[in-house]
This record gives structure tokens, C-alpha cells and sequence, in this order.
């Protein structure tokens, strides 16, 4: 029995990422991150800032995951990107309503608890509330190309590895603690920590990143939206 199981690990190690790919995804992910921090400051309006700040959370995800697949050419089915059950899809969709309200239960504490409030999604909410064109906008780089990217990344590479090499509660604890530091030290923290639990749970129970990428999407849509219907009530 011993020996079945360690030849199933073997095989799973050699068709999963391994610590290059990681290191290689990283690596590609933190350059990126930092033209990022020293680009977008520069760009006045509140709400282009906040679409283009979307957008480029989803490439840089996206070309983390080019980086660590060209260290070893093969399928992108080893990350996670392959079709999804209807059943993991409409889980992954429920959740995300669910992940949202608790998430923001989250940082509310957090906010109560550190004296921290600073809102890092002004800018996001502002193009939310750019008008019908900008919401549309905002929508398709928060809700599609934004979780696309950084679930193609932290799930199909981060939480993958981790998951194959050290095991279910470092591969889910372990990506969903990078996955929320890589949002910085505020109160979305916390509901980015939320998030990346349950994704990589998603991702670990389907063998696809979609659910997760559905997850996110939804997430993201209340999180941007309903500032903006709040907002319009009280006005």
C-alpha cells in the first residue's frame, strides 16, 4: 500500500509544477509588480487608474503563468486549465456570494481591530461609477481578465506546487497566505486570504481553475458594485 501510494505521488509530482516553475512564475510576477507600483501612481484620473490597475492584475498573473510554463514545455492542463464539471462551476458561483459577505465581515474587523481603513479600492470603485461604459469596462478587467490571471497564477501554479510538493494544508494554507500578502498589508487582506482558501479548495476538489476563476469573478462584481448601489441610495 505504501509503495502504491508513493508511486502515485511520484507520478502527480511529474505532471503538476515543481519548485522552477514556481520560482521562474514569482520571479516574473514580482517584476512585474513593481513597474506596476511605480507606473500606475502616475496616472491622475481615479477611475482609468482603476480599470488599467485591474487589467494589469490579470496580465501579470498571466504572464507569471507564461514564465513558469516555458521552464518546462508542456500542457497547460498541468496548470490547471482544463475543463471544468458544471457542478464545480455552480459550487464555485454560490461561493463567491458567500466568500464576498464573509470577506468583508473580515475586513471590517480587521479595520475595527487595527485602526486601518484605508481604502486601496477607491480607484476601482471609481470607475465603477464612471458611467455606463466605464462600469462596463471596469466589469470585463475586475470580473473577468483580473480573475483569469491571478487564478491562472496563484492557484494553477502557486497553490499547485504547494499542493503536490508539501501536501493539502500547506499547498491551500501556504498559496492563500501569498495570495493575500501579494494584495498588501490592508483590509482587503483579509478577504483576498478568504478568497485564496477556498479557491485553492475549489481548485483542489476539481482539478481545474475555473470554478476558482468563477468564484473570483463574482466576488469581484459585489465588491465593485455594491459601493456604487450603496452610494446611489443614499443620494
Amino acid at each position: 500500500m505504501t509503495t502504491f501510494i508513493d508511486d502515485q505521488l511520484v507520478v502527480r509530482q511529474k505532471t503538476t509544477p515543481g519548485w522552477p516553475e514556481l520560482v521562474a512564475g514569482a520571479a516574473a510576477f514580482a517584476a512585474s509588480y513593481a513597474l506596476v507600483a511605480v507606473a500606475l501612481p502616475l496616472i491622475e484620473d481615479d477611475a482609468t487608474a482603476g480599470v488599467v490597475g485591474l487589467v494589469v492584475s490579470g496580465l501579470m498573473g498571466m504572464i507569471a503563468l507564461a514564465a513558469a510554463v516555458v521552464i518546462r514545455i508542456r500542457g497547460l492542463s498541468a496548470f490547471g486549465i482544463r475543463r471544468a464539471k458544471k457542478r464545480h462551476l455552480i459550487v464555485g458561483a454560490a461561493l463567491g456570494i458567500v466568500v464576498c459577505a464573509v470577506g468583508s465581515i473580515g475586513s471590517g474587523l480587521y479595520i475595527v481591530m487595527s485602526g486601518d481603513a484605508q481604502n486601496i479600492q477607491t480607484t476601482y470603485q471609481a470607475g465603477a461609477a464612471g458611467g455606463l461604459m466605464s462600469l462596463l469596462v471596469t466589469f470585463v478587467a475586475g470580473s473577468i481578465i483580473t480573475p483569469i490571471g491571478e487564478e491562472a497564477f496563484f492557484r494553477g501554479v502557486v497553490a499547485n506546487t504547494l499542493l503536490a510538493r508539501l501536501g493539502p494544508w500547506v499547498g491551500i494554507i501556504g498559496s492563500a497566505a501569498v495570495f493575500a500578502v501579494a494584495h498588501g498589508i490592508n483590509p482587503v487582506m483579509v478577504a483576498a486570504f478568504l478568497v485564496g482558501i477556498v479557491t485553492a479548495i475549489l481548485f483542489r476538489w476539481s482539478g481545474s481553475i475555473w470554478p476558482g476563476v468563477v468564484l473570483h469573478g463574482v466576488n469581484n462584481t459585489a465588491a465593485l458594485i455594491l459601493p456604487v448601489i450603496i452610494a446611489a441610495a443614499i443620494n
